[in-house]
């Protein structure tokens, strides 16, 4: 199975992500690892385009295909990122489940934006600014969505568990 996440910078996606992969014994997958990574390996002031996100498909389709759970962590804020993630799904013949996180309170997520910090060497967390004016398309009525503005991590990971169950993405 392929756990698609996105979700603006500050929602919660990776401290989500990162907990369901833990609690499923599944890879996890983060873009921006792999994006900082490449910045490292080279001018870290050019910009890196799509590399980032080639690079994680390909990572994610080599465990899928080894029989391993993925859980992609990225912001994943284009159409075309979302159907590149179900591709990969498709390609490795297993199912694919799409997350959106989101805080439902500004104010808590402004506040994560602007006080977090960051647990990849050298990478630069986004301003609210940029965070406000990202370009984000609508998923539609596709994923399940997580607000993390109320609920602790724990309860987040089981009621996600359970959702995946009841939709019989995930074996019971």
């Amino acid at each position: 199975m392929l756990v698609i996440f996105g979700g603006l910078p500050g929602s919660g996606k990776t401290t989500i992500a990162r907990a369901l992969a833990r609690r499923l014994g599944a890879v996890h997958v983060r873009v921006d690892a792999i994006e900082q990574a490449i910045r490292a390996s080279g001018d870290p002031s050019s910009d890196i385009g799509p590399a980032g996100y080639v690079v994680a498909y390909g990572v994610a389709e080599d465990n899928l295909t080894l029989g391993r759970m993925v859980i992609a962590d990225s912001v994943n804020p284009l159409t075309i990122t979302r159907e590149a993630w179900l591709a990969v799904a498709a390609r490795s013949g297993v199912i694919a489940a799409e997350v959106e996180v989101i805080c439902s309170d500004k104010s808590e997520h402004r506040r994560r934006v602007e006080t977090r910090k960051t647990d990849v060497e050298g990478l630069i967390k986004p301003t609210w600014q940029e965070v406000v004016e990202r370009i984000y398309d609508d998923w539609g009525q596709r994923p399940i969505i997580v607000d993390t503005a109320a609920r602790g991590v724990p309860e987040i990971v089981e009621a996600l568990i359970v959702k995946l169950r009841t939709e019989r993405l995930l074996p019971i």
